[in-house]
């Protein structure tokens, strides 16, 4: 029988094949092995977004398993914000995001980027019932504040080069 490393590594191999439902077959048997391995939980997330069938929360659940297990690990809180993105969880992803800048103070610009970038494309889109100027300001602001905060610049020296 193999080990929760071995289905790891199997995992990741199909996962680089684009094989998800080969990746998630392996890393489900990794977590039943060694429910203690934080890696197992994240490619089992990882190769579900691949899954059609596989749901959300579940998906979401398995990030959070991940980071339950290794909470310094910026990538497990990177992935989880990506994915409470997509699904319009903007809270959720904005704290996700600020926690693997925190963790990863050497990549912080890049955390803070992606966000402001998604945020400004993807809460519009989410929102759109709601979408007023009003809205579209705040949405922007936000979305401004944190390209800022990539850039380590404040408003104030933003203006004043602009």
């Amino acid at each position: 029988m193999p080990s929760a490393e071995e289905e790891i590594t199997a995992g990741e191999v199909a996962l680089g094949r684009l094989d998800y439902e080969a990746a998630f077959k392996h890393f489900d048997k990794a977590t039943k092995l060694d429910a203690k391995n934080p890696v197992a939980y994240f490619g089992k997330a990882e190769s579900a977004l691949g899954i059609a069938t596989v749901g959300a929360d579940d998906i979401l659940g398995w990030y959070r398993k991940a980071i339950e297990l290794d909470p310094n690990n910026p990538q497990f809180h990177e992935a989880l914000a990506s994915q409470c993105m997509d699904l319009g969880r903007f809270n959720e992803a904005e704290q996700a995001y600020t926690k693997a800048a925190e963790l990863d103070r050497d990549n912080a610009p890049f955390y803070y980027t992606e966000f402001a970038i998604h945020y400004r494309n993807k809460a519009p889109v989410i929102m759109e019932q709601f979408l007023d100027d009003k809205t579209r300001d705040m949405i922007a602001q936000k979305a401004l504040s944190y390209a800022l905060k990539a850039l380590n610049m404040d408003r104030e020296e933003a203006k004043r080069l602009l």
